[in-house]
């Protein structure tokens, strides 16, 4: 049964330093953005708090620029926005593929990358990316700021080390050397949540991160190591099976998953393997 709106109240700041002020003084209060997943929680009677904060007027959350040759990426940038972007597209084109995959045009119109990042799904699209580009999470609240590394943002299935008085303000990413390469199975070319998401950069330290496949989206450093020191791709796909661990749910199950990522491995390793073709 849905939440009734009028138990429900919302608060609209007129700068992220007021935002911040009431995060720290007068929460609990729950971020609300593009609300793509959260209006889906309400509809079903799962709101997860009384008081929402709304983030959607706050400038200082928007935008995609240059920091000397960091990509900085605001926590409102829309999914349609980074995939429009050529900025991101000439840096990071793997996150453009993962934000092109989200949803359908509407929600990529309203969901938001800092909204992707903090809802904290194991399935969301851009987190592999974020985490072989080793981002960091630039969190705010009315004391200060600081910089979590992606890689240890999550502690557990939708959880982070976020607290209740901080925001995320944007994502740091420096540049990333080598082939990029992503990959979403699902039920459906669009609007599907994944059943097994991957992120991957060729170069002689290579990178793969899995959503979809663990608690948490998850980088696979054991596997990266083999494939750096020439092992076999066989020998990593085996290793690969030891750094995951899938469930069986209503969308897949593990031994699915299982074969699936071992797959998409060996796709990544022999289509980034190739030399790219003169235009």
């Amino acid at each position: 049964m849905a939440t009734p709106l009028s138990r429900l109240a919302l608060r609209q700041p007129r700068s992220l330093a007021q935002a911040l002020r009431w995060l720290r003084d007068d929460g609990p209060l729950v971020p609300l953005a593009g609300c793509t997943d959260l209006y889906v929680g309400v509809h079903f009677g799962a709101a997860p708090g009384p008081c929402f904060l709304d983030l959607a007027d706050l400038a200082p959350l928007r935008g995609i620029r240059l920091r000397g040759d960091t990509l900085s990426i605001g926590a409102l940038t829309t999914h349609a926005e980074l995939f429009g972007s050529p900025l991101v597209r000439r840096r990071l084109p793997m996150l453009a593929a993962a934000a092109r995959e989200v949803g359908s045009p509407q929600i990529q119109n309203r969901g938001t990358l800092g909204g992707n990042v903090a809802n904290a799904s194991p399935a969301g699209d851009t987190l592999p990316v974020l985490a072989v580009a080793e981002a960091e999470v630039v969190l705010r609240s009315a004391d200060g700021e600081r910089r979590v590394p992606f890689t240890s943002f999550y502690t557990g299935y939708r959880q982070t080390v976020m607290r209740r008085d901080e925001l995320i303000v944007r994502f740091e990413i420096p540049p990333v050397r080598g082939r990029q390469w992503f990959r979403k199975i699902g039920t459906r070319a669009a609007q599907a949540i994944s059943k097994v998401v991957i992120a991957a950069v060729r170069a002689p330290a290579p990178r793969v991160a899995l959503g979809s496949v663990a608690p948490t989206v998850v980088r696979l450093p054991r596997t990266e190591t083999l494939l750096a020191s020439g092992g076999t791709l066989a020998e990593a796909q085996a290793l690969l099976q030891d750094e995951i661990a899938p469930i069986d749910d209503i969308r897949s199950t593990a031994a699915y998953r299982r074969r699936v990522a071992a797959n998409l491995l060996a796709q990544f390793w022999a289509e980034t393997g190739r030399p790219v073709r003169a235009r």
